[in-house]
């Protein structure tokens, strides 16, 4: 994963530790520390590479500087390629599914377009199946929570890492999009309600917005541009009775562990004491649309 001072609008409000200075030196203590985890400079110098053995342990990293007062940027995490004799070769991991019946045909459908493969199968008596599949560790990067979405709950899913085989080819991380602000200031219960029928929200009203930051996932592929300080503009009518209270579906608070999963190549995450937030890698819409 690539770590970054943290360069949105909102900056410094939260934490105390914001130098790029400072996030090297704790990413260094950390390493003389922990033996599994590495850090180098980018190339660009603008943010640094902090290598681990899963996203999860540096989800832990990234949790206890949250907690020290830090304010950072990290990206969508990688897996790591090897290069053996000019061919690319990518970590693959042996993944074990224990599901009921009616839900093993969408959970075989997926893994096998990201590029899977089915070694396995078992039927017990309970109307139960085991799945044994050999999958690309970057096909289970954000996986686990669709697939309890598609299990409903009930599924049982394990990965252990078995080696490195040749590249299995491209497919896609995410079917949604992203509905990103178009500008600065604070969420509005009425800008909200107009687009619950586009997608998930992210935020609640109230919430600080920005130019370029994620607040809420687009049913379509592609991301969507809107304004959630959207108000009501008053005018000299008047009804007899009043306007109906904006009623919004209950919104859950964004975790560490789903921000991960959930955001693509080009979009980051933005981690603060206090928040988490989602946001663009480039937060001026225009910049965006020439970079395409």
């Amino acid at each position: 994963m690539n770590f970054s001072t943290n360069s949105s609008p909102l900056m410094g409000k939260d934490g105390q530790q914001l130098q790029s200075r400072k996030i090297w030196d704790r990413l260094v203590k950390e390493s003389l520390q922990n033996v599994s985890i590495k850090v180098e400079t980018s190339t660009d110098n603008e943010s640094y590479v902090v290598k681990g053995r899963g996203e999860f342990q540096l989800a832990i990293l990234i949790e206890m500087m949250r907690r020290e007062g830090f304010e950072l940027c990290v990206s969508r995490p990688h897996v790591i390629f090897r290069v053996v004799n000019g061919e690319i070769h990518e970590p693959v991991e042996n993944l074990l599914i224990n599901c009921a019946e009616p839900y093993s045909g969408v959970v075989t459908e997926k893994l096998l377009k990201k590029k899977g493969l089915l070694t396995n199968m078992f039927k017990k008596n309970n109307g139960r199946v085991r799945l044994e599949f050999t999958v690309p560790s970057r096909a289970l990067i954000g996986y686990k929570d669709e697939f309890l979405t598609d299990t409903r709950g009930t599924g049982i899913i394990n990965s252990s890492f078995t080696g490195y085989e040749k590249y299995r080819g491209d497919f896609s991380d995410r079917s949604s999009g992203s509905l990103v602000a178009d500008r600065y200031g604070k969420a509005v219960s009425y800008g909200l309600a107009s687009l619950e029928a586009r997608g998930k929200l992210f935020v609640r009203p109230g919430d600080d917005v920005y130019e370029g930051m994620i607040v809420g996932e687009y049913s379509r592929e592609s991301d969507l541009n809107v304004n959630p300080c959207k108000t009501k503009k008053l005018t000299n009518l008047r009804a007899a009775g009043k306007d109906d209270a904006t009623i919004l579906s209950p919104i859950l608070p964004m975790t560490l562990e789903k921000a991960i999963q959930f955001v693509k190549d080009d979009e980051m995450i933005e981690v603060t004491p206090k928040v988490i937030r989602l946001r663009k890698s480039i937060l001026s819409a225009q910049k965006r649309k020439s970079s395409r």
